[in-house]
């Protein structure tokens, strides 16, 4: 790299890569913002395409004007240059080149580009900003695999993004507070909620009132959905979990049962609710992929950082769920943390403080812990999936194979599960799967270093492992000087 302005790629344009791009642009770091997806906001403020005319699109979110301070904000730095976005960037891994921040790129970023995902790219950076965010966590059970059953983040895209709903009549089921606003998004948009079903036990609220009580806000919001849920006549059923989805080549109902003090189904309880859709969910898994093929550590299933947003990777910062699910102001807080950490730091200077920003964070991780010990899914939910239910829907492995693996083979870990059956070997190379193989298979569910985050054709493996011009990119940049052109469409 020439002499210039420090670069900061941040990857991920939701919540915190928009808030960490804001903060390090305004303090003379030059920010490639590269996302997957065509416009920016991530799922949090997913919009519905122009062309589909949406009169009131705000009426699909909460918290619009802190959204529209944001896209200003954006739209001022990319007129001025400080910001460069690269949409429909799906990066699938980064590297390390070795280089000393300040004297030449320190990583490169390798995304394939455009929506056929065919032809790769390479921008370079002084550092890199993770906030890939999260993905939704699938327990199977009969009939899960039936068209007409999505997850509950499925349902809510395709309102927020396509102004669709799944079916006429619907059933929200399984556990966490993203089922609230599912719920009531779909019955303003005209579809009949039949029931919220939910496995979490209103009376674990007692004990974590305190981690509620120090965000108010948040109690507020709680109460409008239920408010919302009267408004709508939506059936609450708490401690209540989906048992099967029926149904003779589309969803036709689901069973329903209530859920013992120890998590176990009570005999008895179950009955069958008519709908056309299911949106089931079970919470959020943190998006780590790209920090383990950079050997960040990772606690858990999250990435660790510092009161910086530092990873023990130098320059590498992490910021939003890839750290721990917490929402969308939890990760406003720390992708405002980790720009300004960046910005300092790139500019070797210490880093100014964030105290409001700090409190933010500290308020919003203790709810999110507190809502960890209210929201969980049944303990004994594997106890519903049948030998015949598809757990790895790429390799169509069943339960029975997995319980195999365990009880007849002296399987006793994941991977050994994996080789004996395939599961995770598919496309989704076991993000989908692995929490409910784990469960199955009474394993602990451990981080996966995979390489590359997404399937990668080999064409283009092999043009960025030749390197033929000695900067780690394989001769594809996308830098100054430089102009990469998305490779035009032979088919839709």
């Amino acid at each position: 790299m020439t002499d210039g302005p420090h670069r900061l790629a941040v990857i991920g344009a939701g919540p915190a890569g928009l808030a960490a791009c804001l903060a390090a642009a305004a303090r003379g770091v030059h920010v490639t913002l590269i996302d997957a997806a065509p416009e920016v906001g991530g799922q949090f403020y997913r919009r519905p395409a122009s062309g589909l005319g949406a009169r009131r699109p705000s009426a699909l979110h909460h918290r619009w004007s802190t959204w529209s301070r944001l896209e200003r904000g954006l739209a001022a730095h990319l007129e001025t240059g400080t910001v460069e976005h690269l949409p429909d960037h799906h990066v699938w891994t980064v590297e390390r080149t070795g280089r000393a921040p300040g004297t030449g790129p320190g990583f490169t970023v390798h995304a394939l580009i455009g929506p056929l995902q065919e032809r790769s790219v390479a921008v370079r950076a002084d550092a890199v900003l993770l906030a890939t965010g999260g993905y939704e966590k699938v327990l199977p059970f009969p009939g899960w695999t039936l068209p007409g059953v999505v997850t509950a983040g499925g349902a809510q895209a395709m309102l927020k993004g396509g102004l669709v709903v799944p079916g006429r009549r619907a059933v929200v089921a399984g556990s966490g507070p993203l089922l609230l606003p599912v719920a009531t998004g779909l019955a303003a948009a005209g579809v009949e909620v039949a029931a919220l079903v939910e496995a979490f036990d209103p009376r674990r609220l007692s004990r974590a009132a305190g981690a509620l009580a120090s965000a108010p806000g948040k109690a507020a919001e709680g109460a409008l959905y239920a408010v919302q849920l009267l408004r709508h006549r939506i059936p609450f059923l708490p401690r209540h979990t989906v048992v099967a989805a029926l149904g003779e080549g589309c969803l036709e109902a689901v069973t329903v049962a209530a859920l013992g003090p120890d998590g176990r189904v009570r005999p008895g309880t179950a009955r069958s609710i008519p709908c056309e859709a299911l949106a089931v969910g079970h919470g959020m898994i943190p998006h780590t992929d790209l920090a383990e093929a950079l050997g960040c550590r990772v606690d858990g299933v999250n990435v660790s950082v510092d009161d910086e947003q530092r990873t023990d990777v130098p320059g590498v910062w992490a910021a939003g769920e890839t750290t721990g699910i917490g929402g969308a102001e939890l990760a406003l807080a720390e992708g405002h943390i980790a720009g300004r950490s960046a910005a300092a730091r790139l500019h070797g200077t210490a880093p100014d403080p964030a105290a409001r920003a700090a409190r933010v964070r500290t308020r919003m991780r203790r709810f999110a812990a507190a809502l960890d010990t209210v929201y969980r899914p049944p303990l004994h939910w594997a106890d519903q999936a049948t030998d015949d239910t598809v757990v790895c829907r790429c390799e169509e492995v069943t339960a029975g194979r997995v319980r195999e693996a365990v009880t007849d083979l002296g399987a006793g870990d994941l991977r050994t599960v994996k080789l004996l059956t395939r599961a995770g070997m598919g496309w989704c190379q076991g993000r989908i799967c692995e929490p409910a193989v784990a469960g199955l298979a009474g394993c602990e569910q451990t981080p996966a270093r995979r390489m590359p985050a997404r399937p990668v054709p080999l064409g283009e493996l092999a043009r960025a492992g030749a390197d033929d011009d000695g900067d780690g990119d394989g001769g594809n940049d996308h830098a100054p000087g430089h102009d990469t052109q998305p490779p035009t469409p032979t088919h839709p």
